[in-house]
């Protein structure tokens, strides 16, 4: 739609602009703009932006640079992290943040006869949405809703129960799996699920699930 091309637009100039922070300027590009990306539940509009790092810059600032970032806190980025902080009624906690990997490259210190680390290595991270939470036998989602001047919000909230949808099937499927395993010992399906809601409790099957929106 003519409003999700106008929202991908100014995202992707706010990432140029993050990258810009620890580029040199004239390496900052847009290698891909706006390719669309199916999944199982929904479509995504993708672009890459890219640069090489200033010599004084580390893989950390690029990391501070970035997140959290603008497809999931809106812009202008600190005035819309301070509304979220004062909106949203519970805590993202893990939830947008940056999860990945970190290496370290590890030279020897002949005069120590040790291997120091140091900070070269290579990293790649992501943005930590369409995940779950499992804690104490409760899986926890979120997914949230780029609100823009004319969103609408049956649209939205279509959108954030679409981005739900596929981390739901995993947890069905994931389910029946193990009734599966279960009954395959003798037990039929139905008295697999009572003894686990006798055991566990409602809150077995129960999802809690969260919307965040920025």
């Amino acid at each position: 739609s003519i409003k999700d091309r106008a929202k991908h637009v100014m995202l992707v100039d706010l990432a140029r602009n993050y990258v810009n922070r620890v580029c040199h300027p004239s390496t900052v590009k847009v290698d891909r703009l706006m390719r669309i990306d199916r999944f199982s539940h929904v479509q995504h509009l993708t672009s890459e932006v890219s640069g090489l790092l200033r010599p004084e810059c580390t893989r950390w600032d690029t990391v501070r640079s970035i997140f959290p970032a603008g497809t999931v806190s809106g812009a202008p980025k600190i005035r819309a992290v301070e509304l979220i902080y004062d909106l949203e009624q519970e805590k993202r906690e893990t939830y947008a943040g940056a999860a990945g990997w970190f290496a370290y490259d590890v030279v020897r210190d002949e005069d120590a006869g040790n291997g120091v680390a140091l900070d070269e290595g290579q990293m790649d991270t992501c943005i930590a949405i369409r995940t779950i939470l499992v804690k104490d036998d409760v899986a926890y989602l979120q997914a949230d809703g780029g609100i823009v001047f004319d969103s609408k919000k049956t649209e939205e909230w279509m959108e954030t129960t679409n981005k739900l949808a596929a981390d739901l099937r995993c947890i069905e499927v994931a389910e029946q799996y193990y009734r599966d395993v279960r009954a395959r010992k003798g037990k039929p399906v139905q008295e697999i699920i009572e003894e686990e809601r006798r055991r566990k409790g409602d809150k077995f099957y129960r999802l809690q699930t969260m919307s965040a929106g920025a």
